[in-house]
Order: structure tokens, then C-alpha cells, then sequence
């Protein structure tokens, strides 16, 4: 696979020296220069295939120049070593639950095939006379679930150190226990202020070139196309679970787009996905970029889907390049629009009473972003488990969530948490 950045300045890499690279030096994010469209006979012959066998099929389009057959196998069924369920609501509504990974969060997909995808590329670097990275420091910043899933996904693997940068009191207490209870090569760094100054923080860092000749920095944020390529497997996947006739609607909510970018390049694949809607919170800097053709990030806003708390989604950049720019023939394919904590609430509410469905508020805001009138087959994605969020959903629904015994035993550790303003000088000298 050639990766080119989306602001055309840098020089193509392969797909290893994208994820080792994280950022391309431009500033801007990698993208796939040419994503290959495959005829309906493909897709056809992939039909009743298992989640795997689908997924090992579009990673070798993808990267079978760069990795043999045997190795691709035995990454996916590696990293992806848990189930995909469709759960059926009603005629022509379901739910893609993607939270059955071990940090229940749907980020496992792409952080567990990175952490693979990382170590591979790096083998391949020194095997090919290239410098071996050692001591390779991969920054995150995460407004939830990310950091939760890189850190599980990195711990203990030697020459690796994972530091999330997190907003302080704006995560989950089971969010937060996810990635700071567990110590050795993961450093938690609360960040005095928002997700966005998170995101700036890390992205400034990848930017300095003091910084970047003491510490060998990467990405596994939605920055890196090493995360979101393998978030294309559940879209593939999704897309060959109705018959060829019904046409496909996906809501996904969205919040530093990162998810619609892999299906968007899913459908350029050429997944039977008719369209996507994109629900956001109010945090609208991409519903007000359709409206005005403008865009004009604010600062990010609190609210019960904490891990869309962006006001300036860094996908949004991907999002154009896939387009060429044109924001007309993006809105015939996406959809999207805000919602509000009340509009999250009623929506868990009548998940609950209508189908006995409990879903986080994620995946309420999925569920909103549902067309009222639909033909063929409408899918909403269910991003996470109910119990992360278990102090926004039981007071709407008046039943206790269980935790799962791991979220459990995670809860009951001990917190280690670094604490730094959002200033490059503060986090330069941490690293």
C-alpha cells in the first residue's frame, strides 16, 4: 500500500512507515493513495464467510504487498480474538455491537491490530538495513476510550512505552480505571483542560523536531491509518449480512470521525453501504461544516458521550481528501446532525422500553442519528458497553448494570496519574 498525506507535502510511504511514522511530516494524516475497488462478483464470493475470513480478505487488498498471507492470518485472528454480533430490534432495524473486546469498547478492533501491525513493522525495518526503533514511545490522546484500548493493547510489550493524555474529570471513572491502574510501560497523564487541547498537545509533539531527535514518537490515535484500516472489517462485514436487494443504511456516532472514515473507505471499496448518517453531540464543528461549506472548530463542550467530546475533529481532513474536497457529493453519502443530553436520555429510554435493549450513551446518539422513514436494512453501531457508562444509563432506566468481572477487578486497583498543564513544554519534559 503507497500512503500519501491528505495535505500532499510529504513523500509516499509504505503502509510500515505510516504506523511507524504516526503523523506525516507535512502535518497532515496518511491516507491510502488509491483504495482498490473490488467488482460485486468479490463481494459476492464473500457472502456467509465468518467475521475473519471476511476481514483477512480486505487486509490482504490492502497490505498483501507489504505482508505475506500467513502473517496477515494470524494478525487478524490474533487481534481480533472476539465476537461481532448484529442484534435485530425490529423488521429492518439492527443493532452492530463492536464493545465484546477486552476493554468493551469498539477502539479494541483497531488498537489490538496496531499494537500487531507496529511490532511487524518495526521487525521489518531492521530486517530490511533500516534503523530499528527502540524505546519507541506511542502518545495518545484520548477523550475515553482510546487510551483504554491502546494502553491494554501495548502493555508490557517490551521496547513500548504508552502515554495517554486524558482530560482531567472528563472521563468515566470505568474509562479512567481502564488505563491508569496498570503501571509498568503505561504512563496516565491528566491534562489540565479539554480532549482538543489533548489532541493539540500530541499533535505539537509530533510536530517538534527537539522533541522527536531525543524520543522516537507514534501515533495510536484515529491520527494513525494503522487504527482505522482495520475498522473497515465490520463495515465489510455488515454490508455482506443482508441480502444484495436491501439497501444498507449505518448510523455511526461520531465524534473525531475517525469510525466513518473507515467505513466511507469501506464503501469506496466497495461494501453495499448506501449510505452512513454521522450523529454528533453538540459538539457540531462537522453538521455546521455541511450546512456552511466552512470550517469552524470551537472548543470542545462536555456531555454524556464523552468520547465525542471533540470541537475539532482531526478525520474531518480525511473525510475531505476521500471526497476530492467536494463537500456536495460527501452529503449525498453522509448525513449528519447534533443532539443533546436530553435527546441522549430519551433515547436510552426508549431503546430500554421499547426493544429491552440497554446501550450506552454512544450508542443512544447512534440509535438518534436512525432515519425515521427506511427502506432495506438500517444498522447503528454500538460503540460501547452500558456498564462504562453505568451512571448516565441506570438512572434513565431504573436497573442496575452489572459490571463485567473484569471492569470490575479493574475499578478496585490502585490509580497512577501524572498531572500536566496544556502546554508542549510541560509534556516535552514528561516524555
Amino acid at each position: 500500500m503507497i500512503c500519501v498525506s491528505t495535505r500532499g507535502k510529504a513523500p509516499a510511504v509504505s503502509l510500515k512507515d505510516a504506523v511507524l511514522a504516526g503523523l506525516a511530516p507535512d502535518g497532515g494524516l496518511y491516507v491510502p493513495q488509491t483504495i482498490p475497488r473490488k467488482p460485486a462478483s468479490w463481494w459476492s464470493a464473500l457472502r456467509g464467510k465468518s467475521f475473519h475470513d471476511i476481514a483477512i480478505a480486505i487486509a490482504l487488498e490492502l497490505a498483501g504487498d507489504e505482508f505475506d498471507h500467513a502473517t496477515i492470518t494470524n494478525l487478524v485472528r490474533e487481534a481480533i480474538n472476539f465476537p461481532v454480533r448484529i442484534v435485530e430490534l425490529e423488521k429492518g432495524l439492527a443493532v452492530l455491537e463492536l464493545f465484546h473486546g477486552p476493554t468493551f469498547a469498539f477502539k479494541d478492533f483497531g488498537a489490538r491490530t496496531l499494537a500487531r501491525l507496529l511490532a511487524l513493522s518495526e521487525r521489518g525495518a531492521a530486517a530490511s538495513g533500516g534503523t530499528r526503533v527502540e524505546g519507541i514511545t506511542i502518545l495518545v490522546a484520548t477523550s475515553g476510550d482510546t487510551g483504554s484500548a491502546v494502553a491494554n493493547a501495548f502493555f508490557g510489550v517490551d521496547g513500548t512505552r504508552v502515554v495517554v493524555l486524558y482530560p482531567e474529570g472528563k472521563v468515566s471513572d470505568v474509562q479512567e480505571a481502564q488505563f491508569t491502574t496498570l503501571g509498568g510501560n503505561v504512563a496516565a497523564v491528566a491534562v489540565a483542560g479539554t480532549f482538543d487541547d489533548c489532541q493539540r498537545l500530541a499533535k505539537e509533539a509530533f510536530a517538534d523536531p527537539a522533541l522527536q531527535s531525543r524520543v522516537k514518537l507514534t501515533s495510536a490515535n484515529s491520527i494513525s491509518l494503522g487504527r482505522l484500516l482495520p475498522q473497515m472489517f465490520y463495515y465489510a462485514y455488515a454490508s455482506l449480512q443482508s441480502s444484495a436487494d436491501r439497501q444498507l443504511t449505518i448510523s455511526v456516532p461520531s465524534g473525531n470521525f475517525g469510525n466513518l472514515v473507515a467505513g466511507v473507505m469501506a464503501w469506496k471499496m466497495g461494501a453495499e453501504i448506501q449510505c452512513f448518517r454521522a450523529p454528533t453531540t453538540i459538539n457540531d464543528t462537522v453538521p455546521r461544516y455541511f450546512e456552511s461549506g466552512r470550517v469552524e472548530p470551537r472548543p470542545s463542550m462536555q456531555t454524556l458521550a464523552n468520547a465525542m467530546d471533540v470541537g475539532n475533529p482531526s478525520n474531518l481532513e480525511r473525510l475531505q481528501w476521500l471526497f476530492g474536497g467536494d463537500l456536495a457529493a460527501m452529503k449525498a453519502v453522509i448525513t449528519t446532525m447534533p443532539f443533546n443530553d436530553d435527546d441522549v436520555r430519551r433515547a436510552i429510554a426508549t431503546l430500554f422500553e421499547k426493544y429491552g435493549y440497554v446501550a450506552d450513551p454512544h450508542t443512544a446518539i447512534g440509535y438518534l442519528g436512525v432515519p425515521q422513514k427506511r427502506t432495506g436494512l438500517t444498522l447503528f453501531l454500538a460503540t460501547a458497553h452500558p456498564a462504562k457508562f453505568r451512571e448516565v444509563v441506570q438512572p434513565v432506566i431504573k436497573r442496575d448494570v452489572p459490571l463485567p468481572d473484569a471492569l470490575a477487578e479493574t475499578i478496585a486497583r490502585k490509580k497512577h496519574v501524572q498531572r500536566i498543564s496544556p502546554r508542549l513544554a510541560e509534556l516535552s519534559k514528561l516524555l
